[in-house]
């Protein structure tokens, strides 16, 4: 008797089903294994993709600091110093010198009085929304916060109230209206790359004795490129950096009062139950922070790299959005074109994000093109021309 053909689990099939819908939908998401340059290499910003040769442009290695020699270096004596793991979660033997060290320099940096790290900032986000929160809380909120945000909020229980993009008077409205225990934005927003009202912001909370809580994991580093308010302790009450955007390394942390971070210690289950970011990685991150300190003239070299972007775009017709910032999207519109453009743009060795929703609204798909220090001004001139021939 042949053996009777295995039955198909309720699981496999509920995956099945959703695999197959998101792949007709084009929303399918999936990894490429990519043969990046390494540090030292004379394209820094080109990486290979089966063979083929590709201009990065959707990196937010901002400042090029991924492949910079410092943090190489940083790499080496960080795990020649302190190995490379930290054994254990931080409130057991997880915690060293290196970690205060880091946490002290961010606090120099940013003016807060204590730090915490994490090992990335969507555990920072989430880890600070339930930890903080919970159901007998109100919270106000830009309406395009980060994912992790927003799933830290929902797992918290809190009362969760949403203000229109940037809209500084719905903000105010909401937060005199609710009298929330916090308001939350970006410092500077993934997808559109604009910079929140933060001053304002700062101000009405003030008036409701609420807490202004930024996400500057676009920011830190990048924000003052733009010759905008970085978000900070005069501006805002916590403040979430992460390490693998500006600072090119990895990890992240909350900054606030010592009060603050203190009862993040001693309530936040993802930092009391997660092994402790590696002390090689936390030395990498401190000498990016001493970096940015003591680097003047890369604030002017990114700067003049948006402004020629933009200022070419112009000349071509290429319609933009207000960012100053290395964020630089061009709304498609429909998934069918977005896909065209993208491929059109592979075609001549370009390589640009391609957002999708529902990491945007539907109907807004867009390129999101992120520019960074190493980007030459040849590679600017083949990406304009690319853009041209593609829209």
């Amino acid at each position: 008797m042949s053996a009777a053909t295995p039955k198909v689990s309720r699981l496999s099939q509920k995956i099945d089903t959703q695999m197959a819908r998101a792949r007709h939908a084009g929303l399918l998401r999936q990894r490429r294994a990519l043969a990046i340059a390494k540090a030292g290499d004379e394209t820094p910003n080109e990486f290979m993709l089966e063979g083929v040769s590709f201009i990065n442009f959707s990196s937010n290695d901002y400042l090029g600091l991924s492949q910079a020699s410092v943090l190489v270096e940083a790499m080496s004596q960080g795990s020649q110093l302190y190995g490379v793991g930290s054994g254990a979660s931080p409130l057991v033997t997880g915690y060293s010198e290196a970690h205060r060290q880091l946490e002290q320099a961010l606090c120099e940096a940013s003016g807060h009085e204590a730090a915490l790290l994490f090992c990335s900032g969507f555990s920072a986000n989430s880890a600070l929304m339930k930890t903080l929160f919970d159901r007998h809380d109100t919270v106000v909120a830009d309406k395009l916060i980060h994912a992790s945000l927003i799933d830290g909020l929902r797992d918290s229980g809190a009362h969760l109230k949403r203000f229109a993009h940037n809209d500084i008077d719905a903000a105010v409205k909401l937060i005199a209206t609710h009298q929330p225990q916090a308001v939350i934005t970006e410092s500077v927003f993934s997808m559109d790359g604009d910079c929140a009202p933060l001053g304002a912001l700062y101000q009405a909370c003030q008036q409701a004795q609420s807490w202004l809580i930024v996400d500057d994991a676009h920011g830190f580093g990048v924000l003052p490129v733009a010759k905008q308010p970085r978000a900070s302790v005069s501006n805002c009450n916590v403040q979430v950096v992460t390490f693998g955007k500006a600072l090119g390394c990895q990890g992240a942390a909350i900054l606030g009062s010592q009060a603050c971070i203190d009862f993040m210690v001693a309530n936040a289950r993802h930092y009391i139950y997660s092994t402790a970011l590696s002390p090689a990685n936390a030395y990498v991150a401190y000498r990016a922070v001493k970096w940015l300190g003591e680097s003047s003239k890369v604030a002017d070299t990114l700067l003049g790299i948006i402004d020629a972007f933009r200022r070419q775009c112009q000349q071509v017709g290429i319609t933009l959005s207000d960012s100053v910032t290395p964020i630089q999207p061009i709304v498609i519109g429909e998934l069918e074109r977005l896909q065209a453009v993208t491929d059109g743009l592979k075609a001549r060795g370009i390589w640009a994000g391609s957002i999708r929703p529902p990491t945007v609204p539907k109907g807004s798909a867009r390129l999101r093109i992120t520019l960074n220090v190493n980007h030459t001004q040849a590679q600017l001139d083949h990406l304009i021309a690319s853009l041209v021939e593609v829209l």
